[in-house]
Order: C-alpha cells, then sequence, then structure tokens
C-alpha cells in the first residue's frame, strides 16, 4: 500500500485542486477608517447553475483513528467547496486531479497550518474534512441547489493508500 507524504500547505502546490485561504502573503487594502485590512477575494464560490445559492455551515468533526487507510474520495460536480479552520488547529487535506474518477497514483496529502483554510475547485476529487484533533470546527462555504452534488469513488484494496500523520 502507498503511503501518501504529507504536504506542507501552500498556495502553490494546492492550485491544481483549489485556493487556500489564508492573509500570509496575501494583498489586502484598508477599509473601516485605516482599523482593519480587507484580504479580498481570497477564493471564489463556484456553483453550476444560476439557481444555485452559496452557503455557509459549520462542520464539527471528530478525528478518525490514524494511520488511516483512504479507501474512498467525493466530488462536488455542481459547486465549489470551501473549510476554513474556526479553532486554529492543523488538519490534514487528502486531494486528487479532476477527471471521471481519482487515480490513486495521483493522490497527494496536504496538512494546513491551522490559519489556513482552503476550498476544493467544482469537480476536484478529496477525502471528507479529515481533523487531526479529536474534535474541531470549520466554516464551510459551499453551493445548495437541485441536483446530486456529491459523487463518491472506493478504490480496490490494490489501490487503497495510507495516511500516518505521525510519519
Amino acid at each position: 500500500m502507498r503511503k501518501l507524504i504529507i504536504e506542507p500547505l501552500s498556495k502553490e502546490t494546492f492550485a491544481p485542486f483549489g485556493d487556500v485561504i489564508e492573509t500570509d502573503g496575501s494583498e489586502f487594502f484598508m477599509i473601516n477608517n485605516g482599523s482593519t485590512r480587507r484580504y479580498h477575494k481570497l477564493a471564489t464560490v463556484e456553483t453550476a447553475e444560476p439557481q444555485d445559492q452559496a452557503i455557509i455551515s459549520i462542520f464539527s468533526a471528530e478525528a478518525l483513528d490514524m494511520p488511516l487507510t483512504v479507501r474512498m474520495l467525493e466530488r462536488h460536480p455542481l459547486g465549489s467547496q470551501a473549510f476554513v479552520p474556526l479553532l486554529g488547529h492543523p488538519f490534514l487535506i487528502v486531494v486528487a486531479p479532476l477527471g471521471d474518477a481519482p487515480v490513486s497514483g495521483l493522490v497527494r496529502a496536504f496538512r494546513s497550518n491551522g490559519r489556513q483554510g482552503i476550498n476544493y475547485h467544482r469537480g476536484v476529487w478529496h477525502h471528507p474534512v479529515l481533523t487531526i484533533e479529536k474534535r474541531d470546527d470549520f466554516l464551510v462555504v459551499d453551493r445548495s441547489g437541485s441536483g446530486n452534488n456529491c459523487d463518491e469513488h472506493f478504490f480496490t484494496e490494490t489501490e487503497q493508500l495510507l495516511l500516518d500523520p505521525h510519519q
């Protein structure tokens, strides 16, 4: 079983899969009479249809047992999906490039520093939220509307991957 190497999350390395939502290295302009930096448009909400809506939710996630065998990935073909950590804890991200099905050999893993969020582009394959802490909260921005917006792909036993944040 191939072990995933967990890479530090950066705008450059994550670009094929979506946006890193962070202030470090991002441009800003001053608002509120000069008392507030606005880091404008760090990510764009993607929706497939004009009647779709961008929505904001909070996910309260529990940690999965690690090391984790990555058996499946999902994608949202009708809209993007952003995760911003609310409690400042690092979290893990497992992704694969766009395609009809994820290719096991192209799956990558990243670790957020706890001040970075991510925005999966429409149709990018990813593992459901992976918190490192026992429980963690995320602000989630995604799409609401009609149609099936969640495809799941289950890997064969030989395609499964091992994710070990303690390596």
